[in-house]
């Protein structure tokens, strides 16, 4: 892996972006609504990677992936959504990074969240000079793992999103230590209680993917979703902190989770739900549905067993 360099705040930088923003418009095409310079390179005076992180919004994050072609014709690699639902995300120079694309659709969250830090960090010199040095302390820390890196940013990033005047609502593939955290504070409080997890070994299995919901900078909710075969889904656990339940915040988390599987071809979600949690999940369309476990696992006998046909919308807007 290429070493990770903080290097001083380079004149360049938002030349760099300018001359690279007129070709990502235009193999976006007309979906491609407005282009925005984002993270520390964006951020004058600022010590930084040399990396151009670049923000494009879009109508339809769907249509992007019909640009892929388009964009690699500018040297870039298409990495899908990498771990940032409703995301598209490209990188260009192979080992040597040169350039980051984060394309998010009209209306997402993210794209506040981004462009308010990059404002607070312009506006706020001794912020930015504590991030500055923070990263490069990092950097020497940890050259060549990446992860570290950025769990070592992570507080200070949820500090400045919280006086930034961020608000909005996300859900992320656990990857900071910060979230893993979250992740096993909640399946131990609302299902293993006293009980050790016997199902850690999923938090590093390709088909079962974690999520946790934020609320603007804390996380509040966590969902586990197990992808068979056939399109179909488990969902095996989503869970709300108790105080933030009956707010609406599960409904919330639970649409966001089916909208990423739709987005993704997925037809069926299913889940065996308690005698408590059967209304919840009958107030948001879902029927009884034999589950079929491909693995076999053992469930309540109490449990119903019932899941939802996912629409799969094309126009979908965020």
């Amino acid at each position: 892996m290429k070493k990770i360099e903080v290097v001083e705040y380079d004149p360049r930088w938002p030349e760099l972006f300018e001359s690279e923003a007129e070709g990502i418009k235009q193999a976006l095409g007309c979906n491609c609504i407005e282009i925005h310079h984002i993270g520390s390179t964006s951020v004058p005076g600022l010590s930084a990677k040399p990396i151009i992180d670049i923000l494009p919004v879009v109508r339809n994050i769907q249509e992007v992936d019909k640009a892929t072609g388009a964009m690699e014709a500018l040297g870039y690699e298409a990495k899908g959504e990498y771990g940032m639902a409703f995301r598209r995300y490209f990188q260009k120079g192979g080992n040597v990074r040169t350039h980051q694309v984060h394309v998010y659709q009209e209306g997402d969250t993210e794209i506040s969240r981004y462009l308010k830090f990059r404002d607070w960090m312009r506006s706020h010199p001794s912020d930015a000079e504590s991030y500055a040095n923070l990263k490069v302390e990092l950097a020497l820390k940890f050259p060549h793992d990446i992860l570290q890196y950025c769990n070592g940013k992570d507080a200070f990033v949820a500090s400045i999103d919280g006086k930034d005047g961020y608000e909005g609502w996300r859900i992320v593939q656990a990857l900071t230590d910060r979230e893993w955290s979250a992740v096993r504070d909640l399946r131990q409080k609302c299902f293993f209680k006293s009980k050790a997890d016997p199902f850690t070994w999923t938090f590093t299995h390709k088909d079962h993917i974690h999520f946790v919901f934020y609320k603007n900078v804390e996380i509040i909710g966590y969902a586990h979703l197990q992808l068979w075969r056939e399109n179909r889904v488990a969902l095996r656990i989503i869970a709300i902190d108790e105080r933030y339940r009956n707010l609406g915040f599960g409904s919330q988390f639970l649409t966001l989770c089916e909208r990423w599987l739709s987005h993704r071809g997925f037809k069926k979600l299913l889940t065996q739900a308690s005698k408590d949690a059967y209304k919840f999940y009958r107030k948001h369309g879902y029927i009884e549905m034999p589950f079929n476990d491909p693995d076999g696992y053992g469930s309540d006998p109490r449990d119903i067993e019932i899941g939802k046909s996912l629409i799969i919308d094309r126009s979908d807007r965020a």
